[in-house]
């Protein structure tokens, strides 16, 4: 991994943060965009996000090839969420490589899943999403949305070998889109991208990160 800085990397954690108390705003409201109900919660929280990620998803959406459409599985996460999904993950780690220690725990874990006090999801800056046609049918990008490393053979990585032609157009279509419209991918999940948060802050060297941990609209 010595060639991907993780979100376990010390500089993550390191990075300032200014927020710009953007408030979270829900995609579903707006219809140019698609939301995918499959990691939806009791309270909307995945359908949300910074109120700037929201106008830069449209510019993403108005840069995709006609018929295509962005589908977003994930938004905003709750740190209580982000907390017991690292846990999980590190636990069933452990069992794995029963003689690791602990900072290594870490450093498999945010290849998948983010340390809370940094993660982009519960900063709002994030989104998890895939490509869809106009009738709602994903297309194919070489693994399922949120595949775990040991899953998907480590397919999940975006430039990952072994997926099919059809498959790495279709990444290098949704990474122009999303890179044209201000977003930083997390390389080891294709469908992880981010804008505002601490990561992208150090991917694209601003002077600091944009959002922090985000707080959700109350009805």
């Amino acid at each position: 991994m010595t060639d991907i800085i993780l979100l376990s990397d010390h500089r993550v954690a390191g990075t300032q943060v200014a927020d710009n108390g953007e408030p979270l705003v829900d995609v579903r409201e707006v219809d140019a965009l698609r939301v995918d109900p499959r990691q939806a919660d009791a309270d909307g929280s995945y359908a949300h996000v910074r109120a700037g990620v929201l106008r830069r998803l449209l510019l993403a959406q108005d840069a995709l090839p006609a018929g295509i459409h962005l589908l977003m599985v994930e938004g905003f996460r709750p740190a209580a969420l982000q907390r017991r999904y690292f846990d999980e993950y590190a636990t069933t780690l452990r069992t794995a490589h029963p003689d690791a220690r602990p900072d290594r725990i870490r450093e498999l874990a945010s290849a998948y899943i983010s340390p809370p006090e940094v993660a982009p999801h519960v900063s709002g800056g994030a989104v998890d999403l895939t490509l869809c046609t106009a009738d709602g049918v994903e297309l194919p990008l070489g693994t399922e949305v949120n595949a775990t490393p040991e899953e998907s053979g480590g397919r999940c990585r975006t430039g990952a070998a072994g997926i099919g032609s059809e498959a790495r157009a279709n990444r290098a279509v949704l990474s122009r889109a999303m890179t044209a419209a201000g977003f930083v991918n997390y390389p080891t999940e294709w469908w992880h991208w981010s804008h505002g948060d601490r990561y992208w802050a150090l991917m694209t060297a601003a002077p600091t990160a944009k959002y922090g941990p985000a707080t959700p609209r109350r009805p």
